[in-house]
C-alpha cells in the first residue's frame, strides 16, 4: 500500500501550515549560492500545493518572507523579491487551472511595488476559485500580527465602537489576519529546527507539529503524506482527557 493510500479522507486536516526551512543549507550542501536553493524551494512549493488540492485540504498556508528576513543582505532580498514576482506570474495560469485561490498574510506594505502589484493580480484573478486556498505569509510575523490588532482593537475602544469588557477570544481573532480562516490543524516544519519562529502564535496555539529533518527542495509529496499519516494517527484532546474525546 502506498503513502498515498494509506491517507484516511475522512480525518484530513482543514488547515495546514508550513515553514519552509533549509533552502540555503540545501544550497551550501549542493555547492550552489543561495539563490539556487530559493528557486529549488519553489519547484517544492508547485509540488505540495498540487498534492493539498488534490487531497481536498481546504488552506495550505507557507511562511515565505518573515519581517526579520528584510534584515538579510540586499542583495539577497531584492533576488527573492524577484524570485517571488517571477514565480507567481508563471504560475497564476496553474492555480487557475487547479482552481486555487491565493490569498496572502502580512504587511505587503513593505514589498516592492512590483511585487505587490503582481499578488495583488493574482488574488483577483483567482478570487472565484473554490477550490484549495494558498495563503502566502509576505513580511509576516506573528508578533506584528498581534500588535496590529491590539492596535487597531485600542483605536475601536476609543471610538467607541468596541467595550473593554467585549474583547474576548473570538474578538482578537477576528481582528488577525486570518480572520477568515480556521486555525491550522498541522504545522510542518522542515529542516530539523525545532521551533516556529514567529509564526501564527496565537493561530498554532492547538495545531498539531510535526518536525523532519528534510530541507525544504528535498521535501517531496511522499514526505507531505507522511505527515499527514502521522497527524492523523494523534489524539487531538484540546484540553479534555482521552476519555472525553472517545466519548463523543
Amino acid at each position: 500500500m502506498t503513502l498515498k493510500e494509506q491517507i484516511d479522507k475522512t480525518k484530513m486536516p482543514r488547515h495546514v501550515a508550513i515553514i519552509m526551512d533549509g533552502n540555503g543549507r540545501w544550497a551550501k550542501k549542493n555547492g550552489l549560492a543561495r539563490m539556487f536553493g530559493h528557486r529549488e524551494g519553489v519547484s517544492t512549493v508547485h509540488r505540495i500545493t498540487e498534492a493539498a488540492a488534490e487531497l481536498g485540504i481546504r488552506y495550505l498556508t507557507l511562511y515565505a518572507f518573515s519581517t526579520e528576513n528584510w534584515n538579510r543582505p540586499q542583495q539577497e532580498v531584492d533576488a527573492l523579491m524577484q524570485l517571488l514576482v517571477d514565480t507567481i506570474a508563471k504560475e497564476t495560469d496553474t492555480l487557475m487551472r487547479n482552481n486555487i485561490q491565493l490569498l496572502t498574510i502580512g504587511d505587503l506594505d513593505r514589498l516592492p511595488l512590483s511585487a505587490k502589484a503582481k499578488f495583488e493580480q493574482c488574488m483577483q484573478q483567482t478570487a472565484r476559485n473554490t477550490g484549495l486556498k494558498l495563503v502566502i505569509a509576505l513580511s509576516y510575523s506573528a508578533r506584528w500580527e498581534l500588535i496590529r490588532a491590539a492596535q487597531r482593537m485600542a483605536q475601536e475602544v476609543k471610538d467607541g465602537k468596541l467595550r473593554v469588557e467585549d474583547i474576548d477570544e473570538a474578538s482578537v481573532a477576528a481582528h488577525l489576519t486570518t480572520a477568515d480562516m480556521p486555525d491550522p490543524d498541522l504545522l510542518i516544519r522542515t529542516s530539523g529546527e525545532l521551533r516556529i519562529s514567529n509564526f501564527l502564535l496565537w493561530q498554532l496555539a492547538y495545531a498539531e507539529l510535526y518536525f523532519t529533518d528534510c530541507l525544504w527542495p528535498d521535501f517531496t509529496v511522499d514526505h507531505f503524506y507522511q505527515a499527514l499519516i502521522d497527524y492523523q494517527n494523534r489524539e487531538r484532546r484540546f484540553g479534555k482527557t482521552s476519555e472525553q474525546v472517545s466519548a463523543v
